[in-house]
């Protein structure tokens, strides 16, 4: 990609968000908030957890978002007797008598991991390394992924039994908790009518992986200012119920409270955010577009939080009110 300069090529970027949004809503009807923040981690190489009740096309989202990138996708199912080998690959005999390394799923560029808190920790954890450091390890041979790599996993939030509840340290990994909320009644009529027909439309590609792995490089050198680095850190640090400075809300209602990947995450969230708006920089207003779905993992809440009916975004809005 050949541009005159940044400001150019934010413009091409901008272009092409808007012909991979309309792309999209060929097939996924509604939910544009959720392409729209699937959209800002993946450009800001991050990850995704998405929650919602079967039915609300998690899966083909996902797979549409995926065609019209121009990515490999590969749909893990996690089960509870799913091994790590299964995730990840095995070493294998070949014909002539030599270990063979035979690739997983997990080397593609998007991977759906399918209800991933059905499968047990140490299934889960096959993906840790994946997911931070791009590589697999195996019979002590590391194999890098191919860029960009992006996870998308998604939990079914009504049944509980027979589920591994994910640990904070892969919950950390995710860039995202995303939210799926059920369709409005006309986007229900206008999903009925498309699928009940026989005629299903097709997705072109709107970018190539070089242009995506240009556009989240491009990302990472958006300007921002001082205040808005200390604004965050300050958001961040008041989730803390051991830092003196937070509000009572946090000191009352919070067990454990967000690390600095919260910080990084809200700093790059923001600046895709922007720039996918037309902005050249991000603003406070862009860190709180993104602050629910970067914080309602990463925050513990307490008993008397659950007695009392709050949730982690009401913690989040008063931590914002209080800023």
């Amino acid at each position: 990609m050949q541009y005159v300069n940044d400001v150019e090529a934010i413009k091409a970027f901008n272009l092409k968000i808007v012909e991979l949004k309309n792309e999209i809503s060929k097939i996924i009807v509604g939910q544009d908030k959720v392409v729209e923040q699937i959209l800002i981690s993946i450009f800001s190489k991050g990850h995704c957890l998405l929650i919602g009740v079967p039915g609300l096309a998690k899966t083909l989202i996902i797979n549409t978002i995926a065609k019209t990138l121009g990515l490999s996708f590969n749909r893990i199912q996690f089960t509870p007797d799913l091994m790590p080998s299964d995730i990840v690959g095995a070493e294998i005999l070949d014909e002539n008598r030599k270990f063979k390394f035979i690739k997983g799923p997990v080397f593609a560029n998007i991977i759906l991991a399918d209800e991933i808190n059905r499968t047990p920790p140490k299934t889960q954890s096959a993906l840790l390394e994946a997911m931070q450091e791009k590589e697999v390890t195996a019979a002590g041979t590391t194999y890098s992924l191919d860029e960009p790599f992006f996870v998308l996993a998604t939990q079914n939030p009504i049944e509980q039994e027979g589920t591994y509840p994910l640990p904070e340290a892969q919950l950390d990994r995710f860039m995202f908790d995303i939210w799926l909320e059920y369709p409005s009644f006309d986007e229900e009529i206008n999903i009925v009518k498309a699928t009940t027909t026989g005629l299903y439309n097709k997705v072109n590609t709107i970018m190539t992986k070089e242009e995506i792995i240009f556009f989240q490089n491009l990302i990472r050198k958006v300007p921002v200012t001082d205040n808005l680095y200390k604004y965050v850190v300050n958001f961040v640090s008041k989730t803390r119920p051991v830092n003196t400075n937070s509000p009572s809300i946090t000191k009352e209602y919070i067990s454990w409270g967000a690390g600095p990947r919260a910080s990084q995450y809200l700093i790059l969230g923001a600046k895709t955010n922007a720039i996918i708006n037309g902005k050249y920089s991000p603003d406070i207003e862009d860190v709180e577009a993104i602050a629910k779905e970067v914080l309602r993992h990463r925050i513990v809440i307490n008993y008397k939080a659950e007695a009392n009916g709050y949730k982690a975004d009401d913690i989040v809005n008063e931590i914002i009110k209080s800023l």
